[in-house]
């Protein structure tokens, strides 16, 4: 025993077994701790590690405003699609539109210029067959002191060969129905001749007296024909020759002959050329 155990304050404190085995049992952990820790660490230099990183969650609120950004940026890229191809079409609409206002106008313009063409044409055949006519009543004996009418519808041939056929039947017979060469009745000649010059005209005389333009008797030029009865029943037709006559297929006694008005006045007058 020490000499200073008797004195309380140098004694030291008896340890309960309690504590000890509660020590030994730290120990033993400690060491079993460090132990698996090195094993741990053995393996773990003998294997790669691989690290997960975990992505942070999106909430539902920024899903959705994602979401729709996405819906805002597809469809403005389809408006603007549209909107290119709308005007894509609209270009194309106006060069068309240009080319076929620039096609309008370039057959305005020569629709334009036939016509004038065939104003003039007219014209210069109105003029022919006015100088024409007076050429043929001079060497009639005379002629008409009518002057062509402005009313006068442009037609082809010439009231020159009119008339000269005409004169050539001179002396035919008349028959009913005939149509030449050598016999003829009043429409039949009539029909022959303005077919001369490239006018077609009807058979008959009722079609006849109605097949051009009405003239009164005291303004009948040369190459007008002339109808006895009424306008479209008109039972008789001749051709005005100037100076007071006409020709025409008279009658079966008669024949073709060139007869003055006075002795047997016409009821109406046409002219075609």
């Amino acid at each position: 025993m020490s000499h200073t155990a008797h004195i309380p304050s140098h004694r030291k404190p008896r340890r309960s077994a309690t504590k000890v085995a509660l020590r030994a049992g730290v120990a033993g952990g400690v060491l079993s701790t460090l132990a698996v820790a090195a094993a741990a660490g053995t393996a773990n230099a003998a294997e790669p590690v691989t690290e997960t990183i975990e992505m942070p969650t999106l909430s539902t609120d920024l899903s959705a405003q994602i979401a729709q950004s996405a819906d805002a940026t597809q469809q403005a890229a389809d408006s603007y699609e549209s909107r290119a191809e709308q005007d894509a079409a609209a270009a194309k609409a106006a060069k068309q539109a240009k080319a076929d206002q620039a096609k309008a106008e370039k057959k305005a313009e020569a629709e334009r210029k036939a016509e004038e063409a065939a104003k003039k044409k007219a014209e210069e055949e109105r003029a022919s067959r006015s100088a024409e006519r007076t050429n043929l009543s001079t060497q009639s004996g005379g002629g008409s002191s009518a002057s062509a009418s402005d009313s006068v519808a442009p037609a082809s041939g010439s009231v020159g060969t009119v008339i000269s056929f005409l004169k050539a039947q001179l002396g035919d017979a008349y028959v009913m129905g005939a149509s030449g060469p050598n016999a003829w009745d009043c429409s039949s000649l009539v029909q022959a001749a303005f077919k001369q010059a490239g006018v077609n005209l009807p058979r008959v005389s009722q079609d006849q007296s109605v097949s051009g333009t009405p003239v009164s008797l005291s303004n009948i030029q040369v190459g007008d024909i002339l109808y006895w009865g009424g306008a479209g029943s008109a039972y008789h037709v001749g051709v005005y020759i100037g100076n007071g006559q006409y020709l025409d297929a008279a009658n079966p006694s008669k024949g073709v002959v060139i007869q003055d008005l006075s002795g047997y006045p016409a009821s109406g007058a046409v002219r075609v050329l």
